[in-house]
């Protein structure tokens, strides 16, 4: 069973810093982490990391080089007691590209994560150490130990790190040469072992499904409760008459008409089909539902990237909480075209992919306010409620909607997916997103804030950043 580990660039860079000042020295670290546990394997998420400081928490060691003082471990696997987080201890040995703990950090952590195991309620517990490129780490738990297999630096860029370089035995399909020359075999064999999550399978979902599946990424997951209808044919991708149910729902009875809308195709089903017909290797889970309920977002908890193209504040709002809370990069996808309701003038059309990063300034869509609090309180109205409220009844009203516009946010949403995976962002690549108005021909840069007690990004005692399944997701329970 895998474990792996997930911390955010800037906690990573961060932590390295402190690692490798340039003095070739030892120094050492604390990591709090969130974690998820599944029947595939563990893994866990970096919530904050908590720095030693030399001489004063990490000191002269009198059974090896150094180490943290007793004050120092016990202060922070208290708090890791506390919150329901599991304690990692960290510092660095010299090298690059390959490390391993020395005798003496193996005899120090038989001495002590016994007694930590019992401090933190039974952890998991470890202990990290890092080269400048590379990381092992030992995992505790009551049942016994085992070794962390890899580290994910999420952010603009996906980095892995290793206890020592891995070898591969991919044999890339020729199918691929093309896209392999712009990242390598070695990017080609991390798609096809990619897992990426997809709420929505409407307009923008269904193009997204298609070009993640001809990219060669090798596990989807969709959700969407909806059946596709006659006016969806325009815009999702592969469907056809008959799975909308035609002719049947276009008969004159009644009954007839039932029966066609029983006969159409979810959208999930028919996404399902045009995914494995791009790639026929890939593992393809069609999820009917609805991403509010808790049983359904939890399945996404440990996808590796995350596309929202549904509609809504509510599927924002767990969209919101899955990136941050489980650290998974992930971007909301949309286009508008605004109509004035008593003259049927076309205001500004606009498409866009707003990425969101798992940390403060990533582009968390709540400090950003694009999950304001009113709409999200009037989609959590019944019908009956929102009539005796006098609010509009907004799933009476039909929006404009076309496929190039998708196709516009799409494209920019699924390159940043593979640009980011492969690690081709420059360092001075812009940050925020993309604004593209059609109508003008214009792309404007946006770019995002963050809130220092934000609930999602934040670090307060009351936020869910990096805790994963110790916590809970703004769902509705079963």
């Amino acid at each position: 069973m895998k474990q792996t580990l997930r911390i955010s660039e800037p906690h990573f860079h961060r932590l390295m810093r402190h690692l490798f000042p340039g003095d070739r020295d030892e120094h050492g670290a604390v990591i709090t982490a969130g974690i998820v546990e599944t029947p595939q394997g563990i893994r866990f998420l970096a919530r904050d990391v908590i720095l030693a400081k030399d001489g004063v928490d990490y000191v002269p060691g009198t059974r090896g080089y150094r180490a943290l003082t007793t004050d120092f471990v016990v202060r922070v696997s208290d708090q890791c007691a506390r919150e329901k987080l599991c304690y990692f201890a960290v510092h660095c040995h010299s090298g690059r590209d390959s490390v391993s703990f020395s005798s003496d950090d193996l005899a120090s952590h038989r001495r002590g994560y016994p007694a930590l195991l019992d401090i933190t309620n039974g952890g998991p517990v470890g202990a990290l150490v890092f080269a400048e490129n590379a990381v092992a780490g030992e995992i505790w738990r009551p049942e016994g130990t085992s070794d962390l297999d890899k580290l994910t630096v999420v952010g603009s860029n996906i980095r892995h790190l290793f206890p020592s370089p891995p070898k591969s035995q991919y044999d890339r399909p020729a199918a691929y040469h093309r896209q392999s020359m712009l990242f390598g075999d070695r990017g080609q064999e991390a798609l096809s072992k990619a897992t990426v999550g997809i709420i929505g399978l409407g307009g923008v979902g269904a193009l997204v499904n298609e070009w993640v599946a001809r990219l060669g990424v090798g596990h989807i997951i969709a959700v969407d409760y909806d059946r596709v209808e006659t006016t969806n044919l325009p815009r999702v991708v592969g469907a056809t008459r008959f799975d909308a149910g035609e002719p049947f729902v276009s008969s004159r009875f009644g009954f007839v008409q039932s029966f066609g809308r029983w006969l159409s195709k979810h959208k999930v089903h028919i996404a399902a089909r045009v995914a494995r017909q791009a790639n026929p290797h890939v593992r393809f889970d069609a999820i009917i539902g609805d991403i509010m309920d808790s049983s359904i977002a939890n399945k996404l908890r440990t996808v590796d990237y995350l596309f929202l193209c549904a509609d809504g504040m509510r599927p924002r709002l767990v969209f919101n909480a899955l990136v941050h809370q489980y650290l998974i990069p992930g971007v909301q996808i949309g286009s508008k075209v605004p109509v004035d309701k008593k003259s049927g003038a076309v205001g500004d059309v606009f498409a866009v992919a707003r990425r969101v990063l798992p940390f403060a300034g990533g582009g968390c869509l709540s400090c950003n306010k694009l999950i304001p609090a009113d709409k999200l309180h009037d989609e959590s109205l019944t019908p009956d409620e929102r009539r005796r409220q006098q609010y509009v009844a907004e799933e009476t009203i039909t929006a404009p909607s076309v496929i190039t516009l998708n196709a516009v946010a799409a494209s920019h949403a699924v390159n940043d997916f593979l640009f980011g995976f492969q690690g081709l962002f420059r360092v001075d690549a812009l940050p925020g997103y993309g604004m593209h108005y059609l109508r003008e021909r214009r792309c404007d840069s946006i770019d995002v804030s963050a809130a220092n007690d934000c609930l999602h990004c934040g670090l307060s005692n009351r936020s869910a950043f990096g805790r994963g399944d110790r916590w809970v997701l703004p769902c509705k329970t079963a």
